[in-house]
């Protein structure tokens, strides 16, 4: 048995022309959402993340803001850029493109964006909001994910689900929003003991360690449906996730694959968030 995909780009494209209909019907109302994207120092990766931001926020026909600071940018000058996008009326969401240099506390940086504009979700506010189940911004990418097993018509309750990896942008969330849905979930990460025995039990896997081959064939259950949230190079350069696809697909039942699984899906849920930043202010 062949794993059926999760096809992320699609499924971007319908949740983008959702998203542009209703851009539409809020500048009908006089109120275009904004977004601003902050990036500091010149990190390769994160320039070709902004520029995909940027280009979805006008595909969509929101308005967009890119600021770019050189890595000498102090932290009280980037602490007042947010602060002076805290208070423009015209930007919904603020995004700081993470990693910030080694002078500037990042996490000083996302507390001081106003939780009403913290449409990556990683505001402790925000946390605490997913946590206790109340309104807020849910990180993008788990978001992305939990839309991916939505798409498939996937029930959570009463379901297995292993998250490998606890970071506060992907584990962490992931596994409180797979709770909110009724599955039993398991977090595993590096002092887990025995990792296979974990994922053997699991009806979803979700693999956010950015480590190649994390999950292999034989440590999946078969129908299994596994998201890979890994983003990595292989010994060719080509780009490939945390999931050993060629063999794991063989055995689950759903994958997604990397590239044009999670990672498109991660960007349409920041416009959806900030599309929803501006839809609460219109009210």
């Amino acid at each position: 048995m062949t794993a059926q995909l999760i096809d992320g780009n699609a499924l971007s494209r319908q949740l983008r022309a959702d998203v542009t209909a209703r851009v539409t019907a809020l500048k009908a109302k006089g109120i275009t959402p904004g977004l601003a994207v902050v990036l500091v120092g010149d990190n390769p990766a994160s320039q070709v993340y902004v520029r995909n931001k940027v280009k979805a926020c006008e595909d969509t026909g929101m308005h967009s803001v890119l600021e770019r600071w050189p890595a000498t940018l102090s932290e009280t000058e980037l602490l007042a850029r947010v602060d002076a996008l805290n208070a423009d009326t015209t930007i919904h969401g603020i995004l700081v493109q993470l990693p910030l240099p080694a002078h500037i506390d990042a996490q000083k940086v996302i507390e001081a964006i106003s939780p009403a504009k913290d449409v990556d979700g990683f505001h402790i506010a925000s946390a605490g909001a997913l946590m206790t189940g109340m309104p807020g911004f849910w990180p993008c990418t788990p978001y992305g994910c939990m839309k991916m097993l939505e798409s498939i018509g996937y029930e959570l309750k009463g379901k297995h689900a292993v998250v490998i990896g606890r970071s506060n942008i992907v584990g962490k969330p992931m596994a409180l929003m797979l709770l909110q849905q009724n599955a039993t979930v398991t977090i595993c990460h590096s002092g887990t003991k025995d990792l296979k025995a974990m994922t053997l039990q699991a009806d979803v896997i979700v693999a956010a360690v950015g480590k190649r081959n994390v999950l292999t064939a034989d440590m999946v259950k078969p129908g299994a449906v596994v998201l890979d949230v890994g983003m990595n190079r292989n010994d060719e350069g080509k780009l490939c996730g945390d999931v050993d696809f060629d063999g794991v697909k063989e055995v689950a039942g759903w994958i997604t694959p990397v590239p044009g699984g999670v990672g498109p899906m991660t960007i349409t849920m920041l416009m959806v968030n900030t599309l929803e930043s501006a839809e609460r202010l219109a009210g």
